[in-house]
């Protein structure tokens, strides 16, 4: 779809009058009941949005004329005559994702119904692995695009996932200098020429068991990302958490040991020291060269550097002791961690996700165990501990309502209403 078609305001050129307005926001409302809901009626339409038929009918052909809206055939009748069904059209335009973390990267691109027009391609190369991540994603993302047949002027916007401490009100990233004083929007959006939404990983993951994972009818829920390090996103009252500066979540960070490690941060005896995927590489590494057996030095050809944490829970789903030993000490930790969250918010459900979902039952059995040693029994029976399904894809799937806010405030202004699930993209940072 064109840019021209794709721009709510059909006035362009002229200052458009209240009428013209209302039609621009009554438009975006009925994309976002569109992308949130799914196929509607124009009698649902009618009712969700209090505007007549003849109205609705009108926006819908127009929107039909522009390539926003598909009819997509006839449903069941309620009495007399059956109703013409209609939706997004899922090519009106296209969503590109990057999920950046330390050590690796994945990037896939969506349509407008959150599916898959490409492999989600995982890239090993990260932050922390070269100083030239910008150049290798934009070549991996163009091969992506050609592979797939997709042109860029397809895509309405790029969704960037982050580690690290960003600055909601500057967009500024606190962890990666190469990044620089500039806006992280800007310099994703001049590196892809795309118009470009920044989030914190483990809070895009948050949004994405939000909208497509087991946080999805639930309204108080906690995420903790188990990766290289440990992120919490935090979702109260269907929306997410940010805190002032948007620097809430940084659960890997308490204390843990005060007379434990040096954390990367500076202080010490953080959790990540001991329960994060890089903690467990590290005492992984270390006991293998002091002569512990395990199944994980033939995995890697006794090559340890190349010892990662999926690695270690590879070995543990196929039963090898010594890494069930160190996912199940970790869970030790991170129960007493959870146990401060729990008392804190009174969740409904911690969702654990990342690297270390995969683990499955290995990780939340200890985690269990341990609750009942360090928990309230009332606030316990209160929260489930759940395994993330959407694995280490929930990044990817964050990005997509984010950014689709986004593109609908570009396109059509900022109206009354949202997506409502405290994804909106903020100051600086989106």
């Amino acid at each position: 779809m064109s840019s021209s078609k794709r721009n709510g305001n059909s006035t362009t050129g002229s200052r458009p009058n209240a009428q013209n307005i209302k039609k621009i926001l009554l438009k975006k409302r009925i994309i976002e009941i569109f992308y949130k809901e799914g196929l509607k009626t124009i009698a649902e339409l009618c009712e969700t949005t209090n505007n007549s038929v003849p109205s609705i009918t009108n926006i819908m052909n127009e929107m039909n004329r522009e390539g926003w809206v598909n009819n997509f055939g006839i449903g069941e009748s309620k009495g007399g005559r059956k109703p013409a069904i209609y939706g997004l059209n899922p090519r009106a335009g296209l969503i590109a994702a990057i999920d950046l973390s330390r050590k690796d990267s994945r990037i896939g691109v969506f349509n407008l119904h959150n599916e898959q027009v490409s492999d989600i391609l995982e890239i090993n190369d990260g932050l922390d692995t070269t100083d030239n991540i910008l150049s290798i994603l934009k070549k991996e993302m163009e091969n992506l695009w050609k592979k797939n047949s997709i042109q860029k002027k397809e895509i309405l916007g790029l969704g960037v996932t982050i580690p690290g401490l960003i600055d909601i009100k500057k967009g500024v990233s606190y962890s990666y200098p190469i990044f620089g004083n500039k806006p992280l929007k800007e310099v994703f959006g001049k590196q892809f020429g795309l118009p470009s939404t920044i989030e914190h990983d483990t809070k895009a993951m948050a949004v994405g068991e939000s909208w497509f994972g087991l946080a999805r009818d639930k309204s108080d829920v906690l995420f903790i990302n188990i990766g290289s390090g440990i992120g919490l996103g935090i979702i109260i009252n269907g929306k997410l958490y940010q805190g002032h500066s948007g620097f809430s979540g940084e659960f890997g960070h308490i204390q843990m040991d005060p007379d434990g490690h040096l954390c990367y941060c500076g202080k010490i005896g953080c959790l990540e020291t001991i329960a994060s995927g890089t903690a467990l590489v590290k005492k992984a590494r270390q006991m293998i060269r002091e002569g512990k057996n395990s199944i994980i030095s033939a995995k890697v050809d006794n090559k340890l550097e190349a010892i990662k944490l999926k690695t270690i829970v590879e070995a543990a789903n196929q039963g090898d002791l010594f890494a069930i030993e160190l996912i199940e000490e970790a869970g030790e930790y991170l129960a007493k961690g959870m146990s401060i969250l729990i008392h804190l918010f009174n969740p409904e459900a911690i969702i654990i996700g990342g690297e270390m979902s995969e683990a499955g039952n290995l990780v939340t059995d200890p985690v269990q165990q341990k609750l009942n040693k360090y928990t309230m029994l009332r606030l316990k029976q209160d929260t489930t501990v759940l395994v993330s399904d959407l694995k280490e894809a929930a990044g990817l799937y964050g990005t997509l309502p984010i950014v689709v806010d986004s593109m609908l405030s570009r396109y059509f202004g900022n109206g009354a209403h949202g997506l409502n699930n405290g994804s909106e993209p903020h100051n600086g940072a989106s």
